[in-house]
């Protein structure tokens, strides 16, 4: 189900968040979003909980190198994008099946858990989880949408916050669980990758029985066309989205290679590693909804960049000579503030540019330039940590996500006040 309201009439901010229109009561969030939250909470239980483990099995179990390991890595995160524009485009074109699209995109992730279970080199593992980007890749647009369509204007970036915030409680508890059964059983790895894939399964249910399948609101008046939605990139409020968020993504370390950072930093016995994220994943929990809001209020592309100010002192942290007790929570901390000031915003913010009819398919290209520029990043990382070293390839990345985080601030500062977005 959509809402159909008056998003024209909410006035724009200067960098593209709606502002809200004076006296206008604060719109409440839709059950939609709480129902696609439920789902994410879910599957992040299960996704997670491999997530988890998936850097010290490959690395120490199985004995890849970090080249290998940024092989796989990219491939994990970055192999979805292959398939997003598809997913964003079978939604749209289907007449508003986004519901059924995601779904199916669920389904494909929970049959590839249990593959992982006969899965021990370098080329079978790469090949179950493509699959299970593949399906992440399919569904990521279409749920976003249906959060974007089911929320009015003024209140996308608390909605999305809300739904982060959810799936987020799930990463928080897809690690712990996955703790708690590595030190309960003796096959720990083959353990969590089976209750993993009973999750996932619960997750595809939760989804079929209780998210809203249908469009109530616009209607197409044509067709949606894949080269109509490629053309949305001539807007040049979401052209200029894009390509920022495609040169941020170039330079944004992944989630498994921070972890190991900080491993090495402070040795962390391996029984622990698996609870680094959940630092992460608190610290985003926390912050999803009040980012949210604020992005709401002072402008989404505001909020964005700052995230990515948060994540470039991060990395300034673990390059600093300080080995403090402190250094792994305030990195944690500020690595879950960068993913709650960007993550839903950036959706949020590339929705106020894109037609309903075309909702999906026009997220799925910010999502898949991000995509493809974070499966680079992954690459080019893991190749500098083996020829160079771990320090100078962060090093690198620091250097990169300052100069992309400047040219992403320049057109704020060159915008009128007040002046919509093109």
């Amino acid at each position: 189900m959509y809402v159909a309201d008056s998003r024209a009439s909410t006035p724009a901010s200067a960098d593209g968040a709606a502002r809200p229109v004076a006296g206008r009561r604060r719109a409440a969030i839709a059950p939609t979003v709480f129902a696609l939250g439920t789902v994410s909470l879910v599957t992040d239980v299960s996704s997670e909980m491999v997530t988890a483990v998936l850097p010290l099995y490959l690395v120490t179990g199985l004995g890849l190198s970090p080249l290998g390991f940024g092989l796989l890595d990219g491939v994990y995160n970055g192999f979805s994008a292959v398939v997003r524009l598809v997913g964003g485009h079978l939604a749209d074109r289907g007449g508003g099946r986004h519901k059924w699209v995601a779904g199916f995109g669920y389904g494909i992730s929970a049959v590839c858990k249990p593959l992982l279970l006969v899965a021990h080199s370098l080329t079978p593992i790469g090949l179950v989880l493509a699959a299970d980007r593949t399906g992440k890749g399919l569904r990521t647009a279409p749920r976003d949408a249906l959060i974007s369509l089911s929320s009015t204007a003024e209140s996308r970036g608390r909605a999305f916050g809300v739904h982060r915030a959810m799936d987020t409680a799930g990463a928080l508890l897809g690690p712990l669980v996955a703790f708690l059964i590595l030190r309960a059983t003796v096959d720990g790895y083959d353990a969590v990758f089976t209750v993993s894939f009973c999750v996932a399964v619960a997750g595809v249910l939760v989804l079929v029985l209780f998210v809203p399948g249908g469009r109530g609101g616009a209607v197409a008046v044509e067709r949606p066309t894949l080269r109509g939605a490629v053309g949305l990139l001539r807007r040049r409020g979401l052209r200029r989205i894009a390509v920022c968020a495609l040169l941020l993504g170039l330079a944004t370390v992944s989630d498994s290679f921070v972890y190991l950072l900080l491993q090495r930093r402070l040795g962390v016995p391996d029984r622990w590693f698996a609870l680094l994220p959940l630092g992460t994943a608190a610290s985003f929990l926390l912050l999803a909804v009040p980012l949210g809001r604020l992005a709401d209020r002072v402008g989404r592309w505001s909020v964005f960049v700052a995230g990515h100010g948060a994540l470039l002192v991060a990395y300034a942290l673990l390059l600093a000579a300080w080995h403090g007790s402190a250094l792994p929570y305030v990195v944690l901390a500020l690595h879950g503030a960068f993913y709650a000031a960007t993550d839903g915003v950036l959706m949020a913010a590339a929705s106020d540019g894109v037609p309903e009819v075309l909702r999906s398919s026009g997220l799925a290209l910010v999502q898949t330039g991000q995509a493809l520029a974070r499966f680079a990043c992954s690459l080019l990382f893991g190749a500098a940590w083996t020829v160079w070293g771990d320090r100078a390839a962060l090093a690198g990345a620091a250097a990169a996500l300052a100069a992309s985080a400047v040219f992403a601030l320049f057109p704020l500062t060159q915008r009128p006040k007040g002046a919509a977005p093109a």
